[in-house]
């Protein structure tokens, strides 16, 4: 009985252990088909999917870093040995003490996470290594199901046989985020310390490694105490690991959040200089996720100073009241010799300071240039395709083309002006005549060679009144503007030097010169300018001892607004520094316009700008080529000044080498009879007039030994006789101001003529006996200069391509606060504009 209870026994404990066995092997079939299942569908590990984007970095003129740009995500790479052994055991303590002995997953971690997840809940707390954070972070989603951790798991061991340990840690330090929008332990020791990772101290270690469970909830900005508390627990476990003893725990944590932080203040952004970095680099054709993610070192133009500086004024100051918040401005600062970009000012507003690829008020804009287009339009092509000198005169007057009346910004007419007066009081008249006397094709071509690049060539052109399919931002103006500086050479503005890539290869770029416009041309133009800013419209941007050229524009009003203007403009150079200003509303109203005092902001910041990028820097004075010959003019009649003109009365005006210059006048020494004589003929062209007055000097030199004596005597007393002169000079003056009223023919002329000589007696009778009692000796040589006013104001100066009766221009012009022109916006009268020309 007892033999066979026994046999019974273990029959029984065989089949239990065979059910056992089957059932196991049931379990682990079923386990295996499960898992099977869960993991059959885990993606490939791929090594090209491990690589992290990298953030690209900006350099300066200097070479000095001084931004990244990326897309969404902020990254800076390190490599693994760049990463101290402390720092590294901070992450390891927090997440994986154990990282260097398992094999990708943690049994005993994953036991605790279970007895956690069964008391607290599925997903209290996870029992994931470093390499199956890596695993999750680049093949997985986040959601917290049996079959993503499944393949987490399986993937994990994967990694653990394909890359090493150091390996896949410096692949977790560069992925996990830590708030701020750096990913990557690179990134967030820039963020947070500004520091390199190899700088980093224990505690600075201990706080980043606290971060990637809540970067938001442990911000140490917005929240200390949370980030301090979460920093001393990892400080402790570093302890608890042995990897700090106990006292640099304690050292460490009695540091302040507050002193480990990164307290400077909030560098410039260079935001808007930045934007046009990456759009440059567009249109050279890199790609755009190369640009954010490539890791490329990219080399700039950029002056941080002057960047820094423009920024500043840009917000307003004491000098530059800015009349509200909705006022914008945008500016461009360029090298005049090589286009390169130096700074950017884009939009006026703090709050837009930091805003990526936001508007541009100084690349972006096309708005119409008003007078600053004169030079380029008009002017230039003058002198470039026609010679004209700087004396060429033009009349102001009424002009009306296909029923479109032009005016200027002082709704008067100023009758003979030189070309050089027309531009330093920016006259609108002289220009559109100077326009018309150019073929359309040829101002077009000039304006292209300077980069501004036009539909149409109207009339209303020339005054800067563009049609709507037509504008130019400050970016255009600089760069057209440096040619005049930079001897008629162009750069198109560029900002990127060049760029490197991780491999180690690089590209290098550089504006490419090219020949705008003759040399003589670009100074010619930039005499005139001059002008305008020691004396003329742009008078309030002059910077006293510097050698400064500049031009200011503004453009009409909208209807109903009588005192105002729509756009405001100064672009002037140096031979160092271009800079371009505009400045108004983002939409003009009635409500919302230009006044007059608004109108002189453009000029000041120019001018603080000018002055602070110039101060340290030895500025030579603009170069006159030899194409370019300097001719001393007698104002009174446009003839080139003899011996016997006043100082007073001589301007210096520039003439194309080769082209025709009024010829010097030598008065005639003659006899009262022939005096009388010669002012009843017509007057003689040019030739005929030489001609005749050598044949009179032979016979008088034969016949009349006393004229000679009276010539010498007369050079003899110059000198004493200087007041004497000056206040003959005055009345030259007036009787040339006739001349030039009535200058509508031949006949006028002659009645013009007859009228000085009494004009003369009778502005200044006492005055004339005294001569005649006091200079009895100088009497003749006074008639004979009497003699050489009426001549010279009769003489017809069509050889030297200098109209009749030139007008003599004001020393002392008005001033103008506000706006320098006013010019059509009209684009239709435009159109109508063209077919006149």
């Amino acid at each position: 009985m007892t033999t066979k209870n026994a046999k019974k026994k273990k029959k029984g404990s065989t089949k239990l252990l065979l059910a056992l066995f089957l059932i196991s092997c049931s379990i682990l079939i079923i386990g295996g088909i499960t898992a099977f299942a869960l993991i059959k569908d885990a993606p490939q590990l791929k090594s090209s999917e491990l690589e992290n984007a990298k953030s690209s970095v900006i350099y300066d003129m200097n070479g000095e870093k001084v931004a990244t740009i990326s897309g969404n995500e902020h990254r800076l790479p390190v490599q693994i040995e760049n990463v101290p052994l402390l720092v590294q055991q901070a992450f390891l303590a927090v997440e994986d003490a154990r990282f260097r002995e398992h094999s990708g997953i943690d049994i005993k971690r994953i036991g605790g996470a279970v007895l956690a997840n069964i008391k607290e809940g599925w997903g209290a707390e996870g029992g994931s290594t470093i390499t199956q954070q890596v695993v999750k972070n680049t093949y997985l989603s986040a959601e917290k199901t049996l079959k993503r951790k499944a393949q987490e798991a399986y993937l994990a061991i994967k990694m653990e046989e394909k890359y090493t340990k150091d390996e896949i840690l410096e692949i977790y330090l560069n992925k996990i985020y830590f708030g701020h929008g750096a990913y990557g332990i690179g990134a967030a020791a820039e963020v947070y310390f500004h520091k390199k990772v190899e700088d980093l101290t224990v505690e600075e270690a201990a706080l980043l490694a606290g971060l990637p469970q809540r970067p938001s909830g442990y911000d140490p900005f917005n929240y200390p105490e949370n980030a301090k508390k979460r920093r001393d627990i990892v400080l402790s476990l570093m302890e608890e690991h042995n990897f700090i003893s106990q006292q640099k725990k304690e050292e460490a944590q009695s540091i302040n959040i507050e002193d480990s932080l990164h307290n400077e203040e909030k560098k410039q952004s260079y935001q808007y200089f930045i934007d046009y970095v990456v759009e440059e680099l567009i249109a050279k054709g890199i790609p755009e996720n190369e640009i954010f993610s490539g890791g490329l070192k990219i080399h700039t133009t950029l002056d941080p100073n002057a960047q820094t500086y423009t920024e500043k004024v840009m917000t307003g100051t004491e000098t530059i009241p800015f009349p509200d918040d909705n006022f914008k401005a945008g500016v461009v600062l360029l090298d005049t010799k090589s286009g390169a970009i130096r700074a950017i000012g884009g939009n006026r507003d703090p709050k837009e300071q930091d805003v990526k690829r936001g508007f541009n008020y100084a690349t972006h804009i096309k708005r119409q240039p008003g007078s600053t287009i004169k030079p380029i339009l008009a002017y230039g092509p003058a002198i470039e395709y026609r010679q004209r000198s700087t004396y060429h005169q033009i009349k102001d007057e009424e002009i009306e083309i296909n029923g479109k009346t032009f005016k200027n910004y002082d709704d008067e007419f100023h009758g003979m002006v030189s070309m050089r007066e027309a531009l330093v009081e920016s006259y609108n008249i002289p220009a559109i005549k100077t326009f018309l006397e150019t073929e359309s094709d040829q101002a077009l071509d000039f304006a292209s060679k300077l980069g501004i690049d036009l539909e149409h060539a109207y009339p209303a052109y020339a005054i800067g009144g563009f049609g709507d399919e037509d504008g130019v931002s400050p970016l255009d103006m600089a760069g057209a503007y440096a040619a005049f500086g930079n001897q008629g050479t162009y750069h198109e503005p560029y900002s990127v030097t060049k760029i490197e890539y991780p491999s180690g290869e690089f590209i290098e770029y550089q504006s490419e010169a090219t020949k705008a416009m003759e040399a003589h041309t670009a100074y010619m133009i930039t005499d005139m300018l001059v002008d305008v800013v020691q004396r003329g419209t742009g008078r309030i941007a002059n910077i006293e001892g510097l050698p400064l050229a500049g031009k200011t524009g503004t453009t009409n009003p909208p209807e109903g607004i009588e005192e105002g203007s729509t756009d405001s403009w100064f672009v002037g150079y140096t031979t160092e520094y271009t800079a371009a200003v505009w400045s108004g509303y983002a939409s003009t109203s009635a409500e919302q316009y230009i006044t007059k005092e608004d109108a002189r902001i453009p000029r000041l910041l120019f001018k603080e700008i000018m002055a602070e990028v110039s101060q340290h820097v030895d500025t030579q004075p603009f170069k006159k080529p030899s194409t370019v010959k300097e001719v001393k003019i007698d104002k009174r009649n446009g003839r080139k000044a003899s011996a016997y003109t006043p100082e007073s009365s001589i301007i210096t005006e520039l003439y194309v080498e080769g082209t025709t210059v009024p010829t010097e006048y030598v008065p005639l020494q003659r006899t009262e009879e022939n005096k009388n004589e010669i002012n009843e003929t017509q007057d003689p062209q040019p030739k005929e007039e030489m001609e005749k007055e050598e044949q009179n000097e032979a016979e008088n030199e034969g016949t009349d030994k006393d004229t000679q004596e009276k010539k010498e005597n007369a050079e003899a007393d110059e000198k004493q006789k200087q007041e004497e002169t000056d206040k003959e000079d005055t009345e030259a003056k007036d009787i040339n101001d006739s001349n030039q009223t009535n200058n509508n023919g031949e006949q006028q002329k002659e009645q013009e003529d007859k009228k000085e000589t009494s004009q003369e007696q009778e502005e200044n009778p006492k005055e004339n006996q005294e001569k005649e009692e006091s200079q009895q000796n100088t009497q003749n040589t006074e008639k004979q200069e009497n003699q050489e006013n009426k001549e010279t104001s009769n003489s017809s100066n069509k050889e030297a391509g200098v109209s009749e009766g030139a007008e003599e221009q004001q020393d002392n012009p008005k001033e103008d606060n506000t706006s320098d022109d006013q010019t059509t916006t009209d684009s239709e009268s435009s159109k109508k504009s063209e077919a006149s020309s």
